[in-house]
């Protein structure tokens, strides 16, 4: 697999010389500075990927060019935004660029509830709790039906979620709700789906407007958005030989009264043969996947490795009481070991980032992307050449060393 790494365009602090000594090959990225809705044009898509081939790499994987929310939820000006869409993945085309990693995640595009949850080591993960994330939707959002959906959920036998939540606002201080909303809202999203910003002054209030937009759209309509979606992008893959592959949902349930429809055996099933195209595709995401307890990740490895276009390699851990963590990248239920077999065996070109990593050594004090560290990524792509470099032997397969000769 190609080793790729998420970088947030030239004013990433992670520089691209940086991610060159430490044996990236590809660059994950985006055109973050298009406001959402605008086309990508050719002339930004090249400036982008020259300046990362000035640095000896290449743009392997655009996450994300971004499915809005109208799309999503089938606004008036649905199809005017799909022409916008099918326009940047033509230019993406043009500039050489053929993977492409979408979700259609409704407003959230992925959720924890503490971002520096300390590990016994010292380092510290993301993390999601299932009480103050029910906290946050009841007191802090409050919205409607939040506490009837909370007192049904029955997900962890033993488990009273609702109570929970009531017995945390006894505690709860006015910086602990601040802390919240940040977590939630904006230092997970801002910088991913482009719906909110540091600079919000009434994030709740955004939030809710969000919100609003899907009342009325369940499971199904979703379903139906998603197929329309793929139905009108598809002849400009095939076209253009644009691959495109949708990220598993963060976390793998449904959230906030809103449907999720990428998040296990059934969901990947569906929409691969909805529109049953080899150009449409899964961004194998084991983090998102392995955070669900009804999702065997290696089996579904084995089972969708051809349709899967591009890998995120990270694991969690699930505690007794269904909370999880980002767990090292040897351990946790992904299985990243075997999943490298499966993935080097089936589908041995695919890009593959590490995704999340810790935040240690400092990582902590120098204000990266929440999940998006330096060292603790750095230290996770090396356990991950590792396991690749040893079933790379196992396979027969030579193991690329780049920037190095060999000894």
């Amino acid at each position: 697999m190609e080793r790729t790494w998420r970088w947030f365009g030239k004013n990433d602090k992670i520089t691209l010389a940086m991610l060159r000594q430490i044996g990236v090959e590809g660059i994950v990225t985006a055109l973050h500075d298009v406001p959402l809705g605008e086309v990508w044009t050719r002339e930004k898509i090249h400036d982008l990927r020259t300046y990362i081939e000035g640095f000896g790499m290449r743009w392997s994987v655009v996450e994300s060019l971004p499915v809005v929310e109208t799309i999503k939820y089938g606004g008036p000006d649905r199809d005017e935004q799909i022409e916008v869409y099918k326009q940047g993945l033509r230019n993406l085309s043009a500039e050489g660029i053929h993977t492409v990693c979408y979700n259609f995640m409704p407003v959230l595009d992925w959720a924890r509830t503490d971002l520096l949850h300390p590990n016994p080591n010292g380092t510290s993960n993301l993390y999601f709790s299932y009480s103050e994330f029910a906290y946050f939707d009841i007191y802090i959002l409050q919205r409607e039906g939040a506490r009837q959906e909370w007192a049904a959920f029955n997900r962890f036998p033993g488990r009273n979620v609702l109570k929970e939540a009531d017995d945390l606002a006894q505690t709860m201080t006015p910086e602990g709700n601040r802390k919240l909303v940040e977590n939630i809202i904006i230092k997970t999203q801002g910088f991913v789906s482009g719906n909110f910003s540091e600079d919000d002054t009434r994030p709740i209030e955004r939030f809710r407007e969000f919100l609003d937009l899907y009342k009325g759209i369940g499971k199904e309509e979703l379903r139906a958005n998603m197929k329309y979606f793929l139905e009108a992008v598809m002849p400009v893959c095939e076209e253009c030989g644009m691959n495109l592959c949708v990220h598993p949902d963060d976390p793998p349930i449904p959230v906030l009264g809103l449907p999720r429809i990428v998040n296990s055996d059934e969901d990947i099933d569906w929409f691969l043969h909805a529109v049953d195209n080899p150009h449409n595709g899964l961004t194998f995401c084991a983090g998102s996947l392995s955070a669900g307890a009804h999702n065997d990740v290696v089996a579904l490895a084995r089972k969708y490795a051809s349709r899967t276009h591009f890998v995120h390699l990270r694991s969690c851990h699930i505690f007794p009481n269904g909370d999880f963590t980002e767990a090292s990248h040897l351990g946790g239920r992904a299985d990243l070991i075997e999943l490298t077999r499966i993935f080097e065996k089936e589908n041995p070109a695919l890009p593959m980032r590490v995704d999340h990593g810790m935040t240690m050594l400092g990582d902590e004090a120098r204000n990266y992307n929440a999940g998006y560290s330096f060292l603790g990524r750095m230290f996770a792509l090396a356990q991950v050449q590792g396991i690749m470099a040893t079933v790379d032997r196992e396979l027969g397969i030579p193991y690329r060393q780049p920037g190095f000769f060999d000894c």
